[in-house]
């Protein structure tokens, strides 16, 4: 039950993700097109634009964290055994949780401040567009410390931990791995 909350969440993140990106094509097609075509466009589309970008960015960098493809250090990570690559798992985490909560309460005391500014063309309140870290640095940290409880009661998969060091495998022997 609670697993088909998280993939319908995720599911959802994907949904808003080509719909953000769906939008920002097609105002920056349009004002292309109104540029060339009558040398003016539409000031609210450029706005917007920026906006869904950066929606876009940290939203995707939720996606990229839960599916594990954020940099890391694989090269040295990939030398290690079992334990160290654990041991490094376990860091990494710390640290994530560390960065996010950085983001997280730096995020919260802007707020106001945002709030009270509006963007000069929507009028829209900042706090729309800077809040986004309030959201993504939420999951992150939600991700990461499933992970970390995984880690620590010895419930993470080998294929999880070889996806760590950078050992890429097909889906299908993950599948098979996993069970």
């Amino acid at each position: 039950m609670v697993r088909t909350a998280i993939n319908l969440f995720y599911r959802l993140l994907d949904i808003v993700l080509c719909l953000l990106i769906g939008g920002m094509a097609l105002m920056v097609f349009i004002n292309v097109i109104m540029r060339y075509a009558m040398n003016s466009g539409i000031p609210v589309t450029e706005e917007l634009s920026r906006f869904f970008f950066v929606w876009l960015t940290f939203i995707g960098a939720v996606v990229a964290h839960r599916h594990n493809l954020h940099m890391g250090m694989e090269t040295f990570v990939a030398a290690l055994g079992r334990k160290g690559r654990v041991l490094m798992m376990v860091l990494s985490d710390i640290l994530i949780i560390g960065c996010s909560g950085v983001l997280l309460v730096g995020t919260w005391k802007q707020l106001p401040i945002n709030h009270s500014m509006l963007a000069p063309v929507s009028g829209i309140p900042m706090s729309w567009v800077y809040g986004t870290g309030i959201f993504t640095a939420t999951c992150i940290i939600l991700i990461t410390l499933e992970r970390l409880v995984r880690l620590l009661t010895g419930r993470i998969t080998d294929a999880e931990i070889s996806a760590f060091a950078g050992e890429h495998h097909s889906i299908e022997e993950l599948s098979e791995r996993a069970l």
